[in-house]
């Protein structure tokens, strides 16, 4: 009974037995796939089979760089990794970091290598990426004429913007000569003048897909002066085009997409900005009309003539109230003439005449008011009612009266 383990115990002995084996650490298998699951984590489980067993297997997410394809159960691949234990279950299992399908091992190196000699030269560098234009108007195609990628950029361009010029070079896109036939269209739509190129086909083996795999392709996307869209194969396929090409699609109905502008939302964006500008230009008119209009009110008020016109209703309003006043003064005047006429009239020395009275004076004409005034033998004249008498001064007597 010394010798009773838990189960942990052994899985765990039993883990670090394959982890101390260097041979299972780093391995390569090649077998046939089944059970082909993409998890939505990202990772894939499947097996690999002969003719006399199975291997589960795991590739995690993070690994997934090392798959070039999108594998699916019948492949026959050659899966690179490791071989481990996972505790929790007591079992083995296959962990690939990289999977190629069988017979294209060769190949797949010399991708590998061309495109880190390609990376080393800068031809994948960002700052050498052109922009696609938004709005292109003549659009190229370098693909097929007979296969699936022109039919569903069709479709696309279709639908999105039946107005847009596509100009189709009918390359080969595999075998011999497939590479030199995509140079040559790529070199023939940049003389073209278009705006964009599209370069492409549908999806396949390594093999099928080798042409854009091909540096004198590589060279030709990367010294074309029209932006270069590169579409080839299905989204988990890569090739070297796509890494030197200006934009990558994943697909080319997808290289469609970002080529050809949609343009019914053009026309509707278009249409939205035509109402927000009106509705910009309608406001300042209405902003400006309403600082017109106070302008204008200032200026009135400001206007030489307006003031003028105000002045000179001012002056005639001031001239009728200094005739009205004149007038009021006159009247006033008037009455108190009358007064004073009135008053004059009873003191008029005319009517003391009429009364009996005369007025005296010497030949000088001044009035005598007093006997101290005149001696014996003055000349006096009296004026009386009708005429003046001329008298002589006989005599002279000074009397005292009393006014009161």
């Amino acid at each position: 009974m010394n010798n009773v383990y838990s189960v942990a115990q052994v899985n765990r002995y039993v883990k670090n037995m394959f982890t101390q084996d260097y041979f299972l650490q780093n391995i390569y298998v090649k077998g046939e796939v089944s059970n082909c699951k993409y998890h939505t984590s990202g990772h894939i489980y499947f097996s690999l089979k002969d003719e006399s067993g199975t291997l589960s297997c795991i590739m995690f997410a993070g690994s997934r760089k090392g798959l070039a394809f999108r594998m699916k159960d019948g492949d026959k691949v050659v899966a690179g990794g490791r071989v481990d234990v996972y505790e929790r279950d007591g079992r083995y299992q296959f962990y690939a970091r990289e999977i190629t399908l069988e017979g294209a091992g060769a190949l797949y190196e010399r991708f590998l290598a061309l495109k880190q000699e390609l990376e080393d030269m800068g031809m994948f560098a960002q700052e050498y990426k052109q922009p696609i234009p938004e709005f292109a108007r003549r659009v190229g195609v370098v693909t097929s004429p007979t296969g699936a990628a022109i039919r569903d950029i069709a479709n696309v361009s279709t639908r999105r913007n039946p107005f847009v010029q596509t100009i189709l070079y009918p390359a080969l896109v595999q075998g011999e000569g497939a590479a030199a036939s995509i140079v040559k269209g790529i070199q023939m739509l940049d003389e073209a003048g278009v705006d964009v190129i599209i370069v492409g086909r549908g999806g396949g083996s390594i093999e099928d897909l080798w042409a854009f795999n091909e540096e004198e392709v590589a060279r030709a996307i990367f010294e074309c002066r029209t932006p270069v869209i590169s579409a080839v194969g299905h989204e988990t396929d890569f090739t070297i085009s796509d890494f030197v090409a200006d934009l990558r699609a994943p697909t080319p109905s997808a290289a469609a997409e970002l080529a050809y502008f949609d343009c019914r939302s053009f026309l509707y964006a278009m249409q939205g900005y035509q109402e927000r500008i009106e509705r910009a230009i309608w406001n300042r008119i209405d902003v400006n009309r309403a600082k017109v209009e106070r302008y204008q009110t200032r200026l009135q008020y400001l206007n030489p003539e307006s003031r003028l016109r105000d002045q000179q209703q001012y002056a005639a309003d001031m001239q009728e109230r200094i005739s009205s006043a004149m007038e009021q003064k006159i009247k006033d005047k008037r009455h108190r003439l009358s007064l004073y006429l009135e008053r004059f009239y009873g003191l008029s020395p005319l009517r003391k005449l009429n009364q009996g009275y005369s007025y005296v004076s010497d030949e000088k004409g001044k009035t005598v008011t007093s006997v101290s005034q005149v001696k014996q033998g003055d000349s006096l004249l009296v004026y009386v009612t009708d005429g003046t008498i001329r008298a002589a001064v006989q005599d002279t007597r000074k009397e005292e009266r009393d006014d009161g």
